[in-house]
């Protein structure tokens, strides 16, 4: 999994597959350089219907490296009526940007959201923006290592040889932004939220940063803790237990607290003076799977044989359409 299945015993946050984050993806828009790529998925194989109408799925930047939010662009959405919905977003700086509301200027009001292969991108202010149904960009042989992981085990696992997402559905919020809009400087750091409205608060569910990170390499006691919390508290509060998880799995104890802070705090880093591949930025052929294996089992793995999926676009939101719905599919489960 890159984020799917980020909550306790690699289920939801919430028990809600619409709170369940899947990937972030940073990167240059490939006909203009002065613009920034990102792209938010979330509701792993859509069991969940539609986006969730009381969340914000939130883009966070930090571009002063305190691992704090500088900007945010905030999605929010109404009630799915005769299965469609609409969107609104929202552009904040400074205080109001560190805010889980939904504050700052408005981007966007009641767009529709795409539900089939016609959907298409619609300006926002100075942005382009995309909200609908696509392919799963990610690619995983994931199977082996779910069992792996529910297992508890130690030392190396089994690649199986097939890609768990080849055939799902995901949501996706593409966002094209000029680059003065998310800071003066080259580079950034990004991660997602879904925040959800209980009791009149917004309380955090579920965020990603480093892909394949909290699923993969944080206790399960830890995960539902991971997901309500903030980067700027990762270190002080996640270093001890990810060193401890990598020791079990050949690491020193140095060698553990180093490779640790290579992932806290949990924010995507990006230098757009340098070509975006993991770790810098991420683009959708990206083999974080591997990467994050490889890495958790100190080097005794390989690669996965996986590829990257083949019906990728090459413009925007550069994600598949969707897979039809097969009738009498079962969705899959961890």
């Amino acid at each position: 999994m890159s984020n799917h299945f980020s909550a306790a015993n690699l289920k939801h946050p919430g028990d809600d597959a619409r709170l369940d984050l899947t990937d972030l993806f940073v990167f240059a828009a490939p006909d203009n350089p002065d613009r920034t790529v990102l792209i938010m998925d979330s509701n792993p194989f859509l069991e969940g219907n539609g986006f969730h109408p009381d969340a914000v799925y939130r883009f966070n930047i930090d571009n002063n490296g305190d691992s704090l939010a500088d900007v945010a662009f905030s999605v929010t959405f109404s009630e799915m009526k005769d299965g469609r919905q609409t969107a609104t977003a929202h552009y904040a700086k400074g205080s109001e940007a560190q805010s889980r509301e939904p504050r700052g200027a408005l981007l966007i009001e009641a767009a529709p959201v795409g539900v089939d292969a016609m959907a298409r991108p619609v300006q926002a202010g100075s942005c382009r923006l995309f909200i609908g149904t696509r392919s799963d960009p990610f690619f995983a042989d994931a199977d082996g290592v779910v069992q792996w992981l529910l297992a508890d085990q130690q030392g190396n696992f089994q690649w199986k040889g097939t890609d768990t997402f080849g055939e799902g559905n995901i949501l996706s919020i593409g966002l094209e932004t000029p680059n003065d809009m998310l800071g003066s400087g080259p580079r950034i750091g990004v991660w997602v939220t879904i925040s959800l409205r209980r009791d009149g608060k917004l309380v955090q569910m579920d965020r990603e940063g480093n892909p394949s990170f909290n699923p993969i390499l944080n206790p399960d006691s830890i995960k539902d803790e991971f997901n309500a919390t903030d980067p700027v508290d990762d270190v002080k509060n996640h270093l001890k237990p990810l060193s401890e998880t990598l020791e079990r799995h050949g690491y020193s104890p140095d060698e553990a607290k180093a490779a640790a802070l290579t992932l806290l705090p949990d924010i995507l880093h990006y230098d757009r003076t340098k070509p975006a591949h993991y770790p810098n930025g991420r683009v959708m052929t990206d083999d974080v799977f591997s990467a994050r294996m490889i890495m958790m089992v100190h080097g005794q793995a390989s690669p996965q044989d996986v590829k990257p999926h083949k019906d990728l676009l090459p413009e925007f939101p550069f994600l598949g359409i969707p897979h039809p719905v097969k009738a009498g599919a079962v969705t899959a489960k961890a």
